[in-house]
């Protein structure tokens, strides 16, 4: 487990879902940075099982495909277990860099307790229109219900700080938790950060495990039902649109 220049330990949590092409180099470009680095093999049917053999990672096998986030709370709860400060996750099918990793560590060395997502801003261009519409979609409803401008909602390289998992509970399966997460912690006095990476989208890659339709409308249901308990959440909306209120979030609206 890596202690970074603050003095904090960090631990990778990657889940893996038939992703055999891809799953061996980022684990071990992850762990030329992180000693921990902990794999939740989630029910794959491909050799996934196979290639991450004799890798010095942690291998955490599913029996049956339960979902992303149901596997990231496996491996977050075990990296918790082996005292990790803070969670660096991400995912392995390519899409992220591990390199980028120290990138996002200096920007929680400066916000300890935030959420430091990596937001796939540069070059945007690459991914494909409907994913980028999904993105876009996502972003302003869970900004609106965290109540704070969210940059990538939807990028699952991250870091957490390890304590927060002590404050928001979910269990929400798939890529609903990783959307959950965000406006829980907002909701408890985390909020989140970001640090600009590039997109990478590569046409040969399998097919995303992200259904732009299902798991939009998954995210989206889970958003409405926040919202609607906090009566719409108004000031949310205003915040995330970067306005804030003067006085006691009354008054006069001004732009930030």
């Amino acid at each position: 487990m890596m202690t970074s220049g603050s003095g904090f330990r960090c631990a990778v949590v990657i889940p893996a879902y038939n992703e055999e092409t891809t799953i061996a180099d980022i684990a071990k470009r992850a762990h030329q940075f992180i000693d921990l680095v902990i794999i939740v093999n989630d029910g794959s049917s491909d050799n996934t099982a196979e290639v991450l053999d004799r890798l010095p990672v942690t291998v955490l096998s599913n029996r049956r495909n339960v979902g992303k986030g149901k596997s990231l709370l496996r491996g977050i709860k075990y990296a918790n277990e082996h005292g990790a400060d803070y969670i660096i996750t991400l995912d392995g099918d390519g899409q992220h860099r591990p390199e980028d990793i120290p990138r996002l560590l200096d920007e929680a060395a400066t916000n300890p307790d935030s959420i430091i997502i990596a937001a796939r801003l540069r070059n945007r261009h690459l991914a494909p229109t409907l994913r980028r519409f999904a993105n876009s979609f996502a972003d302003f409803w869970i900004s609106w219900a965290a109540g704070q401008r969210i940059r990538d909602s939807q990028s699952g390289f991250r870091v957490y700080p390890a304590k927060l998992f002590e404050q928001c509970r979910t269990d929400s399966d798939n890529f609903v938790f990783e959307s959950e997460i965000l406006i829980d912690a907002a909701h408890n006095g985390v909020p989140s950060k970001s640090v600009e990476i590039d997109t990478i989208y590569n046409h040969k890659s399998r097919t995303s495990h992200y259904s732009p339709a299902t798991d939009t409308l998954a995210i989206v249901k889970m958003v409405a039902g926040k919202l609607i308990c906090k009566g719409l959440y108004p000031l949310g909306l205003v915040r995330s649109l970067g306005i804030c209120c003067s006085g006691k979030e009354k008054g006069t609206l001004r732009k930030i």
